[in-house]
């Protein structure tokens, strides 16, 4: 929901030119598929002003003859979805109007109304569960709520450019659509059980299953089978709780959270300890996955082995609501549905060979993918670790006039499309080693470009020669003429955070698992002096030699053998037959700056995690132990050459140590002289500000240690709020260097 005290400001501003009678209105902003048009009409009817109003691709386009006292009313009434850039006036002949009514929209302009799916509202639910025409009817919505993008086939928001084109309107909601009162009055998808769509409910071979299907599906829930449920952007996979083990063996996940859907905030708090924020961002329309503290690993066993918190969230759609109403059991375990390495499956037939007990699907067709997005709440701050269904679209304002597309990385992969002053970020692709996925690129960057009627004059892709979407970046290079340009993994990072907070010079801590360098080297550990233009490495972790390359980031003992040799000490953690391979190996091995592979090691070191089964696990499990360690006398670190040595950390440490104070005292040590460096060379370049970005800085104790030790210097830290830390925001850095490079 917009500030709405930043919306009167502005139309306070324009009222006070004193417009008076036959105007044109021009509104940008999320004013599409919100209720705009339909709030335009009743203000006007009520104050019986002669007009019209329509759609025009991007913007919402009114004639009036008393633009004063419609745009005060606009103030007073506006939707709670509606965003407002900007409002231009013109001085246009009026029509010969005799009333107020909106137009039928027009299709020559493209950008930025762009609406998200929304959270069904408590009026809609009050429906299905009250005696009425739309009872347990899942697609019940209105135009406060419901899936927009993920139906969302072209602009401008109408109904014939959405999913729903193929379901005519009934008689009854065709009056509601035409009824000025009414709260589906022009809601673009509205539609009921006699013209809408319609779930089904099929067994394993496909086979139809008789009953009702939603209360069926619940009752197949509550017996302990496994489920795939088809809904807004995409599948779910779900169980009962108590079905754990099964599904990790089913569906070959031995070690990597799940999420929990749970019936509503009070069954959340017996599984976990909720803060204020929390509570707000899971009760949000935008409905996340919230990452939250466990109350005990006995109520929430098996979901995050190893981990402090779990993702939980609430019931966004209609079908998640009903069936909740009909299930004994208060939470369900709920994943995407995909093929290992592969996007989401959005048809039927696709989604049978996953093999689920039983299937509950639907026949609305699903335009946009979109995965739950995943935040959590630092202090009263949201964090934003994938940003998918309800964030998407959105976009960042910037001050360019140029167009751009920034491809993203290869890990949690987005792309970026700038146009028209605005960044827009695609949702959620996934990673990007498979042609399933670097094909779901491809079509979601194709859908924003022809949405936002964007020429892109620049495409940007990672400096690594390896990934993928290279090949995807060449050929919209080819296809718009425009120029091609390789961006360095963490000045991408380092834009992203840049391009969030409005800053153009700055000095920023980038911390990640790798990252392609300049010298071939796997950066992740970087202080970097950074404009749009370029960045200057002004120090960087110690390498650690990948011993075997991509085998070092699966076996992790291989990271804490080859300190060890640093080191030179031999600690016999592997074989002396392999020790002897590995040291030949080592000298012709990448080495790794990287602060994730620190922490890999410590995790392996310390007895937390043996081999990395998912990405990040390993760093993962070792914030539990960062929470509750304490600062050991003895632990200090140096800058050599702008090196910082991390090596001598793992010495001496004695068998009397705890293990979280170990683990606290190193990464601190390290944490303490990357902030010194980095608030040396801001404060000589008159910088008072300092950043930190990249996947690790999701980690809380770290970016706790990195704001206590900036604020020590008297500095200001710089963190992220819109865009995600990790690699879903390297799309944004390398689209705004992009547009900088044309200016």
């Amino acid at each position: 929901m917009q500030d709405l005290s930043v919306v009167s400001e502005t139309i306070s501003f324009i009222l006070e030119q004193g417009f008076g009678v036959d105007m044109r209105i021009i509104i940008e902003g999320t004013v599409q598929g919100v209720g705009f048009r339909p709030m335009v009409q009743r203000v006007a009817s009520s104050l019986g002003l002669r007009g019209r109003v329509w759609n025009d691709g991007s913007k919402v386009m009114i004639d009036v003859d008393d633009a004063d006292a419609l745009i005060e009313g606009i103030r007073r009434s506006l939707p709670p979805l509606a965003i407002i850039d900007r409002i231009e006036i013109l001085d246009t002949p009026m029509p010969d109007c005799t009333s107020f009514s909106i137009v039928h929209s027009e299709h020559r302009s493209k950008g930025v109304s762009i609406p998200t799916d929304t959270a069904v509202c408590d009026e809609c639910l009050k429906e299905m569960r009250s005696e009425g025409r739309r009872k347990g009817y899942a697609f019940t919505t209105c135009t406060n709520c419901g899936a927009r993008f993920t139906l969302l086939s072209s602009l401008p928001y109408d109904r014939d450019n959405t999913a729903m084109a193929e379901f005519p309107m009934c008689d009854p909601c065709r009056r509601e659509y035409a009824d000025m009162a009414d709260r589906r009055f022009h809601h673009q998808t509205v539609c009921c059980p006699d013209c809408g769509p319609r779930y089904r409910i099929v067994d394993g071979n496909g086979s139809g299953i008789d009953g009702d299907p939603i209360p069926t599906f619940a009752k197949y829930m509550d017996s302990g089978r496994i489920g795939i449920a088809k809904s807004w952007g995409g599948m779910h996979i779900c169980t009962v709780l108590e079905n754990i083990d099964r599904l990790r063996e089913w569906y070959g996940r031995k070690e990597k959270p799940f999420a929990v859907m749970v019936r509503d905030i009070d069954v959340a708090e017996r599984y976990v300890e909720l803060t204020s924020k929390e509570r707000e961002l899971l009760s949000s329309p935008n409905r996340p996955i919230v990452l939250v503290d466990k109350i005990s690993e006995d109520i929430c066993r098996g979901l995050a082995p190893g981990l402090d918190n779990v993702g939980i969230f609430l019931p966004y759609t209609g079908m998640q609501h009903i069936l909740f109403d009909c299930l004994e059991h208060d939470a369900l375990i709920m994943t995407s549905a995909n093929l290992p390495g592969e996007p989401m499956v959005l048809e039927d037939d696709g989604i049978m060979s996953l093999g689920a007990d039983v299937y509950l699907l639907h026949d609305q067709r699903i335009i946009n993918r979109a995965d739950d997005s995943v935040v959590r709440a630092y202090g009263n701050r949201e964090q934003i670790i994938r940003k998918s269904r309800g964030y998407i679209p959105s976009y960042i304002k910037v001050d360019s006039k140029h167009s751009a597309v920034g491809v993203g990385a290869q890990e949690n992969l987005t792309a970026t499309i700038a146009s028209d002053g605005r960044m827009y970020t695609t949702q959620h692709i996934g990673n990007g080693e498979s042609f399933g996925v670097v094909d779901y690129l491809e079509s979601a960057t194709d859908s924003f470009i022809d949405l936002l009627g964007c020429r892109p004059e620049a495409i940007t892709m990672d400096l690594h020669p390896g990934y993928v979407n290279r090949r995807y970046a060449k050929t919209l290079s080819e296809r718009f003429g425009a120029k091609l340009i390789e961006v360095q993994h963490h000045w991408a990072h380092a834009a992203s955070l840049m391009a969030e907070n409005d800053v153009d010079d700055a000095v920023v801590i980038a911390v990640d698992g790798t990252g392609h360098g300049d010298d071939g080297q796997a950066w992740g550990g970087e202080v970097l002096h950074t404009t749009y233009g370029h960045y200057d490495r002004l120090a960087h972790l110690e390498y650690i030699p990948l011993i075997g390359s991509e085998r070092a980031l699966h076996d992790i003992r291989r990271l804490k053998f080859a300190i060890d040799e640093i080191n030179g000490v031999d600690t016999g953690i592997v074989p002396e037959k392999d020790a002897q391979i590995m040291r030949k190996i080592i000298p012709n091995s990448i080495g790794s700056s990287s602060l994730g592979r620190i922490l890999d090691a410590l995790s392996y070191w310390l007895g937390v995690c043996d081999v990395r089964t998912y990405d990040g696990e390993p760093a993962m499990k070792m914030e539990p132990l960062l929470r509750r360690g304490t600062m050991l006398e003895g632990y200090e670190t140096y800058t050599e050459s702008g090196v910082i040595k991390t090596a001598h950390l793992f010495n001496d440490v004695s068998s009397e140590a705890k293990k979280e104070d170990v683990a606290y005292s190193i990464v601190r040590s390290i944490m303490d002289e990357m902030v010194n460096v980095a608030c040396d060379d801001a404060q000589n370049r008159g910088i008072d500000a300092i950043g930190i970005t990249g996947g690790v800085s999701y980690n809380g104790p770290i970016t706790q240690m990195f704001e206590n030790a900036v604020r020590a210097r008297g500095m200001k830290p710089i963190l992220h709020n819109k865009v995600p830390n990790g690699d879903g925001g390297i799309s944004v850095g390398q689209a705004i260097i992009a547009l900088r490079s044309l200016d």
